[in-house]
């Protein structure tokens, strides 16, 4: 068995083949490639955590394995680690023998930015220049760096729950040359593309504070009762997500659908996109809105890269097991 170790991953994967690796699972899901696995997702009594498990299988790569990990609220404030933690576990198909273990925090953070990237380059139209980030934790900066990769971005507006965490964000938008902004909700009718990322159980974006011709994508809601977009905003919009069982029953789209503003079958996959089953955006004044639930499969991706690179650089450990 291969062992990847968290410390090796920083200088292993980049935001480009995290992106590949992304786009490339979602089209096997929409082809019926791949399939993710039920997720089992808990609050364990302890430290306030939340605890889980996400697998799946590709076929077409291959790819067999789980992710093992939550969230921590209390890591930070007590012990200086980051709240997320996840380990990923790779099995060789055609035995059932663990063929890897890999350090999954930082996957976690690169695969989550690259799946809100992935729903922009094939989502948002092609002229967006503003962009407007709702959250400015950890994950923030992840996402608004691969965002500001796929279209020439001309100003970052954000708000947050905190706004002294603002500066998280506005550091990544000065280093990639874009002038940043803090703003009210209302305000974020400028946005042409609209990320969210918190980790909120209570709506914060409004119907009303998105414009006609927006892309938003929907990063935080995982788990059942999350919420952070009003549900009046989906019956509004081109609904897409990663796994459309997750995104009605964990995802964004489960209080829409609850309310009956929306039915599971206006929930569309992004891989269909990708494949070019689904023709996506229509037209300049559609809203459409990406529900990133996180699918088990999107941490198989970019593990099962990470240790081909691992490998090719010889820092993979290998053990007898």
């Amino acid at each position: 068995m291969l062992i990847v170790p968290e410390r090796e991953i920083a200088d292993l994967m980049t935001r480009q083949a995290a992106f590949d690796a992304v786009e490339q699972v979602f089209a096997a899901m929409a082809s019926g490639d791949a399939y993710n696995f039920p997720v089992v997702r808990e609050a364990i009594g302890h430290e306030d955590a939340l605890y889980g498990f996400k697998g799946g299988f590709d076929r077409a790569g291959l790819t067999l394995g789980l992710k093992a990990g939550g969230y921590w609220p209390n890591n930070l404030e007590k012990r200086g680690l980051i709240n997320h933690q996840s380990t990923v576990f790779l099995f060789d198909p055609d035995t059932g023998k663990p063929s890897a273990m890999v350090g999954g925090n930082l996957l976690t953070a690169l695969r989550t930015a690259a799946a809100s990237s992935v729903s922009i380059k094939h989502l948002a139209r092609s002229d967006a220049k503003v962009i407007g980030m709702i959250g400015a934790g950890h994950q923030a900066a992840f996402q608004l760096r691969a965002a500001l990769e796929q279209r020439a971005f001309e100003k970052v507006i954000g708000w947050n729950y905190h706004p002294e965490m603002l500066p998280n964000i506005e550091k990544v938008a000065n280093e990639a040359g874009v002038p940043f902004q803090a703003v009210e909700l209302d305000e974020m009718t400028e946005a042409d593309v609209i990320i969210s990322i918190t980790s909120a159980f209570a709506p914060s974006l409004m119907a009303n504070h998105v414009s006609a011709g927006a892309h938003i994508a929907c990063m935080g809601t995982d788990t059942k009762g999350k919420q952070e977009v009003e549900a009046a905003l989906l019956a509004r919009a081109s609904v897409f997500t990663d796994e459309v069982a997750q995104s009605v029953s964990i995802g964004e789209a489960q209080h829409a659908v609850a309310e009956g503003l929306i039915q599971e079958s206006d929930v569309a996959q992004l891989g269909a996109v990708i494949n070019g089953t689904d023709p996506g955006r229509i037209s300049d004044n559609q809203i459409t809105l990406f529900d990133g639930t996180g699918v088990g499969l999107q941490d198989l991706a970019v593990a099962a890269s990470v240790v081909d690179l691992a490998v090719r650089k010889g820092v993979a450990i290998e053990v007898n097991f």
